[in-house]
């Protein structure tokens, strides 16, 4: 069965994108889901060698709700930056953001958790994977956006893949 299906959530989660992709539900779209849900984990399974650990599972649902929550808030703040503020008084920069983090994928999710947040984009990795550069629109303080980066992101990605 592993066979078939290497990937077994990874199937259903390409299935359910596709089906909210296309926007319909329907016998025929979700059948192509499932299609494509199995061939792209066969096709791509001699690239995955091997499958990360998770240590604690039931974590990721408060990493999404988290993670969810400072999206929604974060798309607040740089509205009015951008509509209310004059440009002259956003402070952009650079912070390098030191990593604990081990896991290839935990290091992917933490980089791309910094790109959805709006106001910050993971510009490059360590070549040793020990520190993401980070672009910050606005920070008055790349102490404090490096702790909770490390505090909100980081904490709970080691929790998850131990």
């Amino acid at each position: 069965m592993t066979r078939l299906l290497p990937h077994p959530i990874l199937t259903l989660l390409i299935a359910a994108v596709w089906v909210a992709l296309i926007n319909s539900v329907s016998l025929g779209t979700a059948l192509l889901g499932l299609m494509l849900g199995v061939a792209i984990p066969l096709f791509t399974g001699p690239y995955w060698p091997v499958r990360p650990s998770i240590s604690r599972p039931l974590k990721i649902v408060e990493y999404i709700s988290v993670v969810g929550w400072d999206i929604v808030v974060s798309n607040i703040q740089v509205a009015v930056w951008v509509l209310v503020w004059p440009t002259a008084r956003l402070q952009t920069r650079y912070v390098v953001v030191p990593i604990e983090l081990t896991s290839p994928e935990a290091i992917a999710l933490l980089a791309g958790t910094i790109t959805m947040t709006p106001g910050t984009v993971s510009a490059d990795l360590a070549a040793d994977g020990s520190a993401i550069l980070v672009h910050c629109l606005h920070t008055t303080d790349p102490d404090d956006t490096v702790a909770q980066i490390k505090t909100r992101y980081e904490r709970r990605l080691k929790e998850i893949f131990g």
